[in-house]
């Protein structure tokens, strides 16, 4: 069954301002020339999306000069709400311009993450419940404190909160959402209420992955120093760490059922070092499996893409060549 996009884009983000007062806060850069909202499509696209409906509003006009009815091959769609009456209100009308038969993955506009979109459809089409939240775990918005007998022992800055999760701002649901008496208000307070009291609302959840609502211009700083040396890619991401005359790291952060491009480098010798995850690096004769603690060790002009199996995170240490990559086969649309 087709999977229809949806995206929030129409609330004031009034928290950010003096920065919305002028761009709406789909629109505010988290690196030069690039979204919140170029982010959130281009995940779409690499979770095999290609029809989007932006939820829209407060200055409407700029979004749609920005991706007009189409953006990187994604076909879109704008559903303008002529005042503000909540995100159940905003999803609603979004709902009644898509035909039945059609399930949908809808997103706040303002969420920043890593979040294999892909396997979360799969898993929402799998289950037995016809919504499914994207729950993430919940960090600590303040430092704190262990403490032993009478005795303060440590401090932990902001740390993950391991056994607490949030709703993640992302929804999937297998057919369009009957409201029912709702009209108006936030979805997140009157109908996922509900469904879980009638024992109808599944979660899916990735931990360990970057996630951040930019809501503040605290958050929004965050998300930019996220930003300063990482690179979006269709399969993950990919991160500069160092990068000097005699050496350069990158973290590289592949998704589960993704793989790189099969590609080979002309002069750089690397080493990976296998920080979490599983996989494999298939070469044009074999293939070498890998697990979390693992190293292998390409030398230059060898062929070879990177398979992984299980969300994994990898640290590429290597002689410094930082744009020496020649892509054999590349099976995404760049």
């Amino acid at each position: 069954m087709e999977t229809i996009g949806m995206i929030l884009c129409g609330g004031f983000g009034k928290r950010l301002r003096p920065v919305t007062e002028t761009v709406p806060k789909p629109l505010v850069e988290i690196k030069e020339d690039y979204t919140i909202l170029d982010k959130q499509l281009f995940d779409f696209k690499n979770a095999g999306i290609n029809e989007v409906y932006l939820l829209a509003g407060f200055l409407h006009e700029k979004i749609e000069e920005r991706y007009g009815k189409e953006y990187i091959g994604i076909k879109i769609h704008y559903v303008i709400e002529d005042e503000p009456l909540g995100t159940l209100n905003a999803i609603r009308l979004g709902m009644e311009s898509i035909d039945e038969g059609k399930q949908c993955i809808i997103r706040n506009g303002d969420i920043v993450s890593d979040i294999n979109l892909k396997s979360m459809i799969k898993h929402g089409e799998k289950s037995s419940l016809p919504v499914t939240m994207f729950i993430t775990q919940m960090q600590s918005p303040y430092g704190i404190v262990e403490t032993e007998g009478d005795r303060l022992i440590s401090f932990k800055e902001k740390p993950i909160l391991e056994d607490y999760y949030i709703n993640g701002g992302i929804y999937f649901t297998k057919s369009l959402l009957d409201f029912g008496e709702f009209k108006t208000g936030d979805i997140e307070k009157l109908y996922f209420p509900n469904l879980a009291k009638e024992n109808s609302l599944g979660y899916y959840k990735e931990n360990n992955i970057f996630w951040i609502a930019v809501d503040t211009s605290k958050e929004l700083e965050s998300v930019k120093k996220e930003y300063e040396n990482k690179t979006d890619k269709p399969w993950g991401y990919e991160k500069v760490l160092i990068y000097t005359d005699k050496y350069l790291t990158k973290e590289l952060y592949i998704k589960a059922g993704f793989q790189t491009s099969f590609h080979y480098h002309n002069k750089k010798d690397e080493t990976m070092y296998i920080l979490s995850g599983a996989g494999y690096i298939e070469f044009e004769d074999k293939k070498e499996y890998f697990s979390k603690n693992d190293s292998i060790r390409i030398e230059p002009g060898v062929k070879h893409t990177i398979v992984a199996l299980e969300n994994t995170i990898l640290h590429e240490v290597s002689t410094p060549y930082l744009d020496d990559t020649i892509r054999v086969d590349d099976f995404y649309t760049r």
